[in-house]
Parts: C-alpha cells; sequence; structure tokens
C-alpha cells in the first residue's frame, strides 16, 4: 500500500465528517477550519444591546437583533463544530487503540488491520466481476479489456465491505476499552420541523412511523458518500423508516439537471433506485449519451427513455423539488429531513441514528 492501512482506515471513516457537501456556492460545504473555531469560541461576544449598526436618522441594529435574525444559522454552526470535534475525538481514541492492539498483538498497525479487515474480505466472484465489467463496457476507454480494468473492478466491489469491517472492527475495539466520551453537547433549543412534501421514488411504507426525505445531486460526490449511512439506515430500521428521493442538482455540476431527468425518466418504467445507483457509482459518466448507455444497460425500453430524457418532460418536476428544498432551507446537497428535522450533509449513520431513535421512541409514547 503507498498509504498506511491505519491511516487509509480511518480517513475513510473521517472525512464524511471534515467535508459534508456540495453547496451553492461551489465549493464544500464544511465546518469551519479549526484555527477558526477557535477562535470564535475564545471570542468574547457583545452584551445583547450593544449596537453593530447605525443609519438614517438614528437607527439602529443592536446584536441580539443581529442574533435573532440569524439564529438557526448559528444553531446549526454550534452542532457542525461539535460533530467536527466528535469525529476528531473518535479518531483520536481509534487511532490509538489500534496502536495499542497492534502492541499487544505483537503485531504491527499495518499488519493487524490487514488481518482483521482485508483477510476478512472474501475476494469478489469472478462472474460478479464479470458482470460488472459486462454493464460498464459502453463506458469504458476505448480498447480496454477485461483483464485491464478487473482490479478496479474487484477494489469497487470490495470497497465497501472492506469499510463496514473496518467500522465492527474499531467499534470493537471501542467496547472492549469502555470508552466513554465526555464531549459537552452544545444547548439543544426546541426541535424545529419543516413542513416537506414526501413525494418523489421512494423505499418503505407509506405508514412508517419515519420518513426521510432526501434532497440529493447526482454529481455530487458528498451525496454519493452518504448513500452507506442511508443504506445502513434502511437495514437497521427495515419497515420503521420510508426514504423519499427528491431533486436538487446544483447549478455548477454541468450534467446534474440530466441526470435528474433521467433517474424520473427510469422511475417511468419501475427502476428509479437501479438508476439511482449507476449513476452514483459511475459520476464521471453523466452525459446524455451516458445516461442513455446506462438505460440500456438497466434494460429499461430505451425507445420510451430516450424520448422522455431529450424531450425535457421531467424538467418541470425538478424544478419543482428544487422549489420545495429551497423553501425549507436547503442550500447544499445532501439535505435529509427526517420527520422534518434537518439533518445537512453526508453525515455518518450514528446522526442518522440519534434523530430516528428519538422520534421512534416519542412514537411509542
Amino acid at each position: 500500500m503507498s498509504m498506511r492501512p491505519t491511516r487509509l482506515a480511518l480517513a475513510a471513516l473521517l472525512a464524511a465528517s471534515l467535508t459534508a457537501g456540495c453547496n451553492k456556492e461551489k465549493a464544500p460545504a464544511t465546518t469551519q477550519a479549526p484555527a477558526a473555531q477557535a477562535q470564535a469560541g475564545n471570542a468574547s461576544e457583545p452584551a445583547p444591546d450593544t449596537v453593530v449598526a447605525t443609519f438614517g436618522n438614528g437607527q439602529k441594529v443592536t446584536f441580539g437583533e443581529l442574533n435573532e435574525r440569524i439564529k438557526e444559522p448559528l444553531a446549526n454552526l454550534d452542532k457542525q463544530k461539535y460533530q467536527l470535534r466528535k469525529r476528531g475525538l473518535e479518531g483520536l481514541v481509534t487511532e490509538r487503540l489500534v496502536k495499542e492492539e497492534a502492541t499487544k498483538r505483537s503485531l504491527t498497525e499495518d499488519q493487524l488491520l490487514k488481518a482483521e479487515i482485508d483477510d476478512k474480505i472474501p475476494a469478489p466472484p469472478e462472474e460478479k466481476i464479470k458482470e460488472v465489467f459486462e454493464g460498464a463496457k459502453g463506458q469504458l476507454p476505448p480498447g480496454a479489456t477485461y483483464e485491464q480494468m478487473k482490479p478496479q473492478i474487484v477494489d469497487f466491489l470490495s470497497g465497501q465491505q472492506k469499510q463496514e469491517a473496518a467500522q465492527k472492527f474499531f467499534e470493537s475495539l471501542r467496547q472492549g476499552a469502555n470508552v466513554k466520551y465526555e464531549l459537552p453537547e452544545p444547548a439543544r433549543g426546541p426541535v424545529e420541523r419543516k413542513q416537506v412534501a414526501a413525494t418523489g421514488p421512494s423505499k418503505g411504507p407509506e405508514n412508517a412511523p419515519v420518513t426521510i426525505v432526501e434532497f440529493s445531486d447526482f454529481e455530487c460526490p458528498f451525496c454519493s458518500r452518504a448513500i452507506a449511512s442511508v443504506d445502513q439506515v434502511t437495514k437497521t430500521y427495515g419497515d420503521k423508516v420510508r426514504l423519499v428521493f427528491r431533486q436538487f442538482p446544483l447549478e455548477f455540476h454541468k450534467q446534474a439537471q440530466k441526470a435528474a431527468e433521467a433517474s424520473l425518466c427510469a422511475n417511468d418504467q419501475g427502476k428509479f433506485w437501479e438508476m439511482h445507483d449507476a449513476l452514483f457509482a459511475n459520476q464521471k459518466a453523466l452525459g446524455v449519451e451516458d445516461l442513455k448507455k446506462t438505460a440500456a444497460g438497466l434494460k429499461l425500453d430505451t425507445a420510451k427513455f430516450n424520448t422522455c430524457l431529450d424531450s425535457g418532460e421531467k424538467a418541470a418536476q425538478v424544478k419543482a423539488d428544487q422549489a420545495d428544498g429551497s423553501k425549507v432551507g436547503v442550500n447544499g446537497t445532501p439535505a435529509f429531513f427526517i420527520n422534518g428535522i434537518m439533518l445537512s450533509g453526508a453525515q455518518p449513520f450514528e446522526e442518522f441514528k440519534s434523530i430516528i431513535d428519538a422520534e421512534l421512541s416519542g412514537a411509542k409514547k
């Protein structure tokens, strides 16, 4: 490996917490840099009645009025700072536990992680590798052979399994060490719920106690990164959760609009989620011709699909989703509303779990 497995495994698990999503300003939506956070946390704030602006004939704006105006983004910033520190703390603890376990077993950290992660993942079966190669033929470089592409396909198929194995191993170390985090959480205000229509392609029963509405962009790398957490949610909670997908292609992602339309054209033929998975699996192949090749690979009626895509008949539906998202504060992707409670960015499963468990607990009362 060109990178030490300890760093590689931890980086894969923690990166999503340091960069949350794609936003309208064309840059990843992130929490503040640590230096800026420290400065913000240490700076003494003015009293609420401190005048921060004057204008006209003696008109004034106080610091309290300003805070009231931006109270929601300020609360979100406090939560983001907490999440960043929490992920960083988990990373520090996990790295030290890995080092301690390796020493205990008289292994290097590389050897330990290879034994507990890499060696426990079965190699993908040859037929599965060939199936992926055949399905992707139209999107591969001209002349690419099976033998040339096989290592990349194996890495692709093994990647999520390795991440899951790493999560389980790290969690077992933390449980064995009886890890307790004492990082103070920011004060919680009243839970704010947004009214978000749960319309669009969905998974799960309509009467599920928890509905998650996701606004997403097929070209956003953070939306792709969020899939693992969302899949874990649906596997963990089953019929207790309904997932609804809504479109929010960002303007600076030039191929996201047509990709969104393509997913809805596929939905007309009952294959939205298959198209969803295919588009996120290969975000470099979102051109119109690529989309048509993907549809053919999914065995769609290509004549109907191509007509749907070329006509732009789904553009209005995409625009309606974007408008609804903007009304409830979506300015980047992915954005989730869990029974109306907003969760922004590619967050780890634990962040979804904390909200869902509270909702399910409340539903039982």
